[in-house]
């Protein structure tokens, strides 16, 4: 139930002109929710001047379904760095927040085992080159029937063997970050000790975390640094199954972070698994962040585009909030009403009307706070008597 006002619209004239009789004043009627009192409300020249009106009509208007999204690390592009080895750190490269290339070194560790590991390194070497000569001496021999078969084979099996044992060395150090330029060095140098474990960034990126210090020891598999690549980021959305059959992988959405301009992603993947609990579908954008706009863990939205559809709008000027009821003021004559009215989504400038409007009917789009104004005025002094 709404109780009406009448609002008389009082041309603010010259002290010297004469009152207009009161049977002669036009008058605008505001109808507003139930809980106010029915009173006159006075509207002023300037501020009937400012109210415009527009037709409520059918209009094309591109649909959207907009979602709560979240940004994540691209898997692919993150690091977590651990060491293989067990020993002290003798050296820090970086530090929180530096910017890395991939290969960059980041600490060094000096490891009793690598000693060890370069020390099996050397000695199966030298294995290998001794067994090759002997083997190579032996089928001299055999050939000039000197030495009997069994004695080749015997030979030609013991440096077979000294090669595996040298081969899985080389893979250990490999294993560790050493190159084919280092083991060279080693067996030029033939050093046997002081040899430091080098734990070199796996990708390009920056250090998002640090757990390691000098003097620190450290043991196989102790996470040291997270290295990320922020360029390149994942935004995921979850939708209703009903709503997820309407995309496909490929689609572009956009990404709505607060305060920043919108960013268009493709839909790289739809979860072919709804959740349990929610029965939604998992959607993954992939962003190109080169920007550093998106941050990830931080909350976006993310509208996806279904085309156009006519649908009944009006402007998004129009809508406005009488004691908590959302509506739109409604021009009949020269009356106008508060009407409530339940809206749907907006799109370049209109909001969709689902309940409450008709096709035709003429809605304030400005003036709406000179009409909101006189009611709480009227509101404010009722309060007062």
């Amino acid at each position: 139930m709404y109780i009406i006002f009448f609002i008389p619209l009082l041309l603010l004239q010259g002290c010297t002109d004469p009152p207009e009789p009161e049977s002669e004043v036009q008058s605008e009627m505001v109808e507003t929710p139930e809980g106010s009192n029915s009173s006159s409300l006075e509207l002023t020249d300037s501020a009937q001047q400012r109210i415009k009106t527009a037709l409520v009509e059918e209009r094309m208007l591109s649909q959207a379904i907009v979602a709560p999204g979240g940004v994540a690390l691209d898997l692919g592009k993150m690091a977590r760095v651990s060491s293989r080895l067990e020993g002290q750190v003798e050296e820090v490269f970086v530090q929180l927040g530096n910017r890395v290339k991939a290969g960059d070194p980041l600490l060094a560790i000096g490891s009793l085992k690598l000693d060890e590991l370069v020390e099996e390194f050397l000695v199966s070497k030298v294995q290998v080159d001794l067994r090759q000569a002997n083997f190579e001496r032996t089928k001299k021999l055999h050939a000039e029937q000197i030495v009997s078969e069994r004695r080749l084979m015997e030979d030609q099996a013991q440096y077979f063997e000294s090669q595996a044992i040298n081969q899985h060395v080389t893979e250990k150090l490999q294993n560790m970050g050493l190159l084919k330029k280092d083991l060279d060095e080693l067996l030029h140098s033939h050093s046997m000790e002081g040899h430091r474990y080098i734990i070199k960034a796996p990708l390009a990126g920056v250090v998002s975390e640090q757990t390691v210090v000098l003097g620190q020891g450290v043991r196989t598999g102790d996470q040291l640094f997270e290295v990320v690549d922020t360029r390149q980021v994942w935004v995921f959305a979850n939708l209703p199954i009903e709503q997820a059959q309407r995309f496909k992988e490929g689609d572009r959405g956009t990404i709505l972070a607060k305060g920043r301009k919108p960013i268009e992603a493709p839909l790289a993947y739809i979860s072919p698994i709804a959740d349990k609990a929610t029965l939604t579908i998992q959607l993954r954008f992939d962003v190109d962040n080169q920007q550093g706009l998106l941050k990830p863990h931080e909350y976006v939205e993310v509208r996806l585009e279904e085309g156009e559809a006519s649908i009944l709008a009006i402007p998004v000027t129009a809508p406005t909030i009488v004691e908590g009821v959302r509506g739109v003021f409604v021009k009949d004559g020269i009356d106008y009403a508060f009407i409530p009215v339940t809206f749907g989504q907006e799109s370049d400038g209109w909001i969709e009307v689902t309940e409450g409007l008709t096709s035709g009917d003429e809605v304030v789009i400005e003036g709406v706070f000179d009409l909101k104004n006189s009611l709480l005025k009227h509101s404010i002094e009722g309060e007062g008597h």
